[in-house]
């Protein structure tokens, strides 16, 4: 059983792009555009990009894993703004990046492997917004 509602999967794999925020070892936020995949066999979202490995990103996240990411967009008629937000922690892979997204360079294998521990989305979902926390253990609703 996924942590994802049927609605978020369907959101994330119709979209491209996200924005990865970490804090970096100055306290200081840092929020940059991203690319992913939603990684189903995992339960996960795993994110790359070109030269992911030598970015602000990437040693803020070696720094403290705990991230935040979001996807979202507006539907322009009738106009409504949807949303998925994924706190969670920071899994850092060297390798395989290339293996699990064509998307992801050959040249810089290095991704993130992002493992929920709240989701929350809006205007995906029938009914409106849905908040969630999971025991990353566990990986039960908590």
């Amino acid at each position: 059983m996924s942590v994802f509602t049927p609605a978020e999967v369907d959101y994330l794999r119709g979209q491209t792009m996200g924005r990865l925020a970490t804090v970096g070892p100055d306290d200081q936020p840092h929020v940059i555009p991203v690319t992913f995949w939603f990684n189903a066999e995992e339960d996960t979202v795993d994110i790359g990009g070109i030269a992911f490995g030598e970015g602000k990103k990437w040693r803020d996240a070696k720094h403290n894993p705990k991230v935040t990411f979001l996807v979202d967009d507006v539907i322009r008629e009738p106009r409504t703004a949807r949303a998925v937000e994924i706190r969670g922690t920071a899994e850092l892979h060297e390798t395989g990046g290339d293996r699990i997204n064509p998307r992801f360079p050959k040249f810089d294998r290095r991704f993130i492997r992002l493992r929920p521990t709240r989701i929350v989305s809006w205007g995906v979902e029938e009914g409106g917004t849905d908040a969630r926390r999971f025991n990353l253990n566990a990986r039960d609703v908590g």
